[in-house]
């Protein structure tokens, strides 16, 4: 079996395909289900999130492997298959696993050195294990992939290279803000991101911070939290948002919703309401301090959609008033090259762990036959001390003990030189034969030895892909 991946990212793909093929939690659970089920493959694991949707796969055969999870995304993702080829990249053997470990470390994200892809690798992972898509080789993977994600940001200073999503976004609102000590805010959504959102300007020192959100009691909960934590927040309902706009200075939304959260029309009416309220008079009161408002025109509202597909009409930016940055905006900006020294040095990291991985899956693979080797020496002893029993029926215990110790001894000495021997050799590159080889030498049952490979692979269960690796 193989490591394969096919996936398309902001490197390959416009904002308005990325947009389009995001997919909800229910459809990927319903990917990964189509995924096992499908003939080239036996596990996989689905990493969706706004800059980047991947399918990683253990396959018996490329390019079938390669044409059934493309027809899979285009399938699921809504995306005609045509449009999306155009978009995909494929990676196999090493170059997957170099590939995710990449992604793991931040090298491929949209803002370089970001950890929250960390986050969304752990999500994808304990996806597959809830529906046992992931077997051995996908849940070796990830993990790996945790790991070498934690290394690179404690080992250099790709943090210093890169930032979170949030905050290179509220860098690019920066011309209009300024400081945000003081400002007013709303955060759209209370998921992840939004969370982030909220503590990034609260911890900031905004004035005022309204959390709007479909469920109410999520934003309640996250106003509640930051409120405990110093911040002057407050929870509204998605209703209430047209009234708290013309109010605020920034607007930051994220949520899960497949259609438009905020049109242009609604912004513009909002920005046309802020200039009437600087005419009039302070804004209202929002149970924040008193902010201080221009005595002529506002300054632009700033808008920052981190949402994928977006939540806020793309038409906003033509809008006088408003200084409105999004995905497609952010994946622009975030061109400028950050700290030389800490990539290559995570790169580094990189290509070791690459290394390790494949010398450890190459050992590993042949380790059921190793297995089943030594049991089968073992069935072998039992049958020959049982015969000598036949023979020798006067043994006492005493003697048939040490009789019986010596000759596992002696078996066990006679296998153990060779065994090592074939796992190291394994464990480097070209060594897949090995396995093969010992199999022949020794004339064992191939079914024994898958027998052992299921038997000791995490997460099967009835109806996954786990009845496919007897497979010779």
């Amino acid at each position: 079996m193989s490591l394969l991946v096919v996936g398309l990212s902001h490197r390959t793909a416009p904002v308005s395909v990325l947009e389009r093929a995001v997919l909800a939690d229910g459809v990927r659970a319903g990917l990964l289900r189509d995924a096992v089920a499908a003939e080239p493959a036996t596990e996989a694991v689905v990493l969706s999130t706004c800059n980047r949707i991947e399918l990683y796969a253990d396959v018996d055969k490329f390019h079938a492997g390669v044409a059934e999870l493309s027809t899979l995304l285009a399938r699921h993702s809504g995306v005609s298959l045509e449009e999306l080829t155009a978009h995909l990249y494929v990676h196999y053997e090493d170059r997957a696993v170099h590939h995710l470990l990449s992604v793991a470390c931040g090298l491929d994200s949209m803002v370089v050195g970001e950890g929250q892809i960390l986050g969304q690798i752990k999500d994808a992972l304990a996806l597959g294990q809830e529906l046992h898509t992931a077997g051995r080789l996908l849940n070796d993977l990830f993990q790996q992939a945790l790991r070498v994600g934690k290394r690179a940001h404690s080992e250099t200073g790709i943090d210093r290279a890169g930032q979170s999503l949030v905050t290179f976004g509220l860098s690019q609102l920066a011309p209009a803000t300024g400081s945000l000590t003081g400002k007013r805010a709303l955060v759209v959504g209370a998921g992840s991101m939004s969370s982030l959102a909220a503590a990034t300007l609260a911890r900031a020192g905004v004035g005022a911070l309204t959390i709007a959100n479909r469920t109410v009691e999520r934003a309640e909960r996250l106003a509640h939290l930051l409120t405990e934590q110093g911040a002057a927040a407050r929870a509204a309902t998605m209703a209430e948002v047209p009234d708290v706009l013309p109010t605020v200075d920034i607007v930051i939304s994220c949520t899960g919703a497949t259609g438009l959260v905020l049109t242009a029309d609604e912004v513009k009416i909002a920005v046309a309401n802020r200039a009437a309220t600087v005419a009039d008079g302070p804004a209202p009161d929002l149970s924040a301090p008193d902010l201080a408002h221009s005595a002529a025109t506002p300054a632009p509202l700033a808008v920052l959609d981190l949402a994928m597909p977006r939540d806020i009409d793309a038409g906003v930016h033509g809008l006088d008033g408003v200084h409105f940055v999004d995905i497609e905006s952010l994946a622009a900006a975030s061109a400028d090259a950050p700290m030389a020294a800490d990539v290559d040095q995570v790169r580094a990291i990189v290509l070791e762990e690459v290394a390790a991985f494949g010398a450890a899956q190459r050992a590993a693979r042949i380790t059921p036959t190793v297995v089943a080797l030594r049991a089968m020496a073992a069935d072998v002893v039992a049958g020959e001390l049982s015969r000598l029993d036949g023979r020798l029926p006067g043994l006492d215990g005493k003697q048939r003990a040490e009789i019986t110790q010596t000759v596992r001894r002696v078996v066990d000495k006679l296998l153990h030189a060779p065994t090592v021997r074939v796992k190291q050799l394994a464990g480097e590159p070209g060594g897949a034969g090995y396995a093969d080889a010992l199999r022949e030498l020794f004339d064992l049952d191939p079914q024994a030895v898958a027998a052992v490979s299921r038997a000791d692979t995490p997460g099967s269960a009835p109806g996954t892909a786990e009845p496919k690796r007897g497979r010779p």
